[in-house]
């Protein structure tokens, strides 16, 4: 799968990827990042995977090409280490609704919040 449009939408913090098999999605910044496939997020092997939290208002600065199979996303918490392949970005795409609701499943089992910790 190989995609034909990618078009942020930064005011609404997204990024719609519209695939050369017809499927379409509009993938919000906040569940890219936190789904991010880089091993600060994923870890460097089984088990080591990190929860994500209080990235509700985070948004992309920049997609940059990585070669011609995968892009890089540079947020603007200045994450910039996920390469997201077409392949990944379509499992994010079809598996949005299952991975979104485990993912506030786990913040709520671990007393963790999407919103960014306030400072005094």
């Amino acid at each position: 799968m190989t995609p034909t449009e990618l078009r942020l939408r930064r005011a609404e913090k997204t990024l719609d990827v519209t695939f050369d098999d017809g499927s379409v999605f509009s993938l919000p910044a906040e569940y890219l990042r936190v789904e991010s496939p880089s091993a600060e997020v994923q870890g460097h092997g089984p088990g080591q995977r990190k929860v994500v939290f209080g990235k509700r208002h985070v948004g992309i600065l920049n997609i940059e090409p990585v070669g011609h199979y995968a892009i890089r996303l540079i947020f603007d918490d200045l994450h910039d280490s996920g390469i997201y392949s077409w392949e990944f970005l379509h499992q994010l795409g079809r598996e949005y609704e299952f991975r979104w609701a485990a993912y506030l499943d786990e913040l709520a089992a671990r007393g963790l919040s999407r919103d960014p910790a306030h400072r005094p």
